[in-house]
């Protein structure tokens, strides 16, 4: 039985899966909120406990960068070790990877059904993928492509700067570098950053905010989701403002993803901001901002753009994670 699991700021998601061949089948899934408990460790315990499964082997898709099998989770208080996690669950190695590495993991094991498709990039298009998600933090990851299969690899992308490309977005820089010691693109294209710039527009007087939203505000349990759904419904100017300012900025970091990893091979956006608000990412403005790399334009019209629905990938990612390792340590010792 593998054990897989999703560790997030927010939530922590453990599943047990059984390995028929590269098949994975999903035996029970169990999602906990982080801020509740004292960290992984504890969690697993509770998970095994409850569902008596039998672990073989085991990975971790982590919310942190993670080095020499340690991770300290972004934007929550734990501090993750593959060394102590192997000796609790009684194994050689337990896998602890990136959250957005195993995502990348995650993508080949998809259907065709869990994408929508925003561009269809050039017919024959193949090389280095590369994958952007937006949920609670921003994650990024490459895929190398070798010229037969896709190396997923980690990185830390969400944490580069915020570059502004226009006054407005200048004037946005300038109001979070009032309240930040420095502005990264996580601060913007996250779930706090949609409020980040549902604020700009209400401080600055950009837009005005009805007094009843501004009780519905102070009252939502999540500000963010509370603006995405307003600004779907189309009554409200300064929740439809945040959100397309929102999805230009994403355009335009989702295709610096490209170019940095050179992705002919396609750019996945993941995360529940984008699977949640299609109709707004299907908005010109996405792709307009994609595009938008002068010289390189022509380059990127040839790489597909596709939106991953399936919030599977991460964990289905992990377990394959285990299945791939297995597989090339057979093929060393052979």
């Amino acid at each position: 039985m593998i054990l897989a699991g999703e560790i997030g700021a927010t939530r922590t998601r453990l599943a047990a899966f059984d390995a028929d061949g590269n098949k994975l089948q999903l035996v029970v899934e169990k999602t906990y909120l982080s801020q509740e408990h004292g960290g992984l460790p504890e969690i697993i315990t509770t998970f095994i406990k409850t569902e008596g499964i039998p672990v073989q082997s085991a990975c971790f898709g982590v919310a942190g960068p993670v080095t020499a099998g340690r991770s300290k989770i972004s934007n929550l208080p734990w501090t993750i070790d593959s060394r102590e996690l192997a000796s609790q669950l009684k194994l050689n190695s337990v896998g602890l990877i990136n959250d957005l590495e195993a995502y990348a993991y995650g993508i080949d094991a998809l259907e065709s059904k869990d994408f929508i498709t925003l561009s269809e990039g050039a017919e024959d298009a193949e090389g280095n993928r590369a994958v952007i998600s937006a949920r609670t933090g921003l994650g990024v990851a490459g895929l190398y492509w070798d010229g037969f299969r896709h190396h997923p690899f980690a990185c830390e992308g969400g944490h580069a700067d915020f570059a502004p490309r226009n006054k407005l977005e200048m004037e946005l820089l300038a109001y979070l570098q009032g309240k930040h010691r420095r502005v990264s693109c996580e601060r913007i294209l996250s779930g706090p950053g949609i409020k980040n710039i549902y604020d700009f527009l209400r401080d600055t007087k950009k837009v005005d905010e009805p007094k009843e939203l501004q009780e519905q505000m102070s009252q939502a349990p999540d500000p963010p989701a509370l603006i995405s759904k307003l600004a779907a419904e189309g009554k409200t100017p300064i929740c439809d403002q945040t959100m397309s300012l929102f999805v230009a900025i994403y355009g335009a970091e989702t295709g610096n993803c490209a170019l940095y990893f050179m992705s002919t091979g396609g750019i996945f956006i993941g995360g529940s901001i984008a699977a949640k608000n299609v109709k707004k990412m299907k908005d010109p403005a996405f792709m307009k901002s994609f595009l938008d790399k002068g010289r390189m334009t022509s380059l990127l019209q040839q790489m597909p753009v596709k939106i991953v629905l399936n919030d599977d990938s991460g964990i289905i990612g992990a377990a394959r994670y285990t299945l791939i390792q297995k597989a090339f340590r057979s093929t060393n010792r052979a």
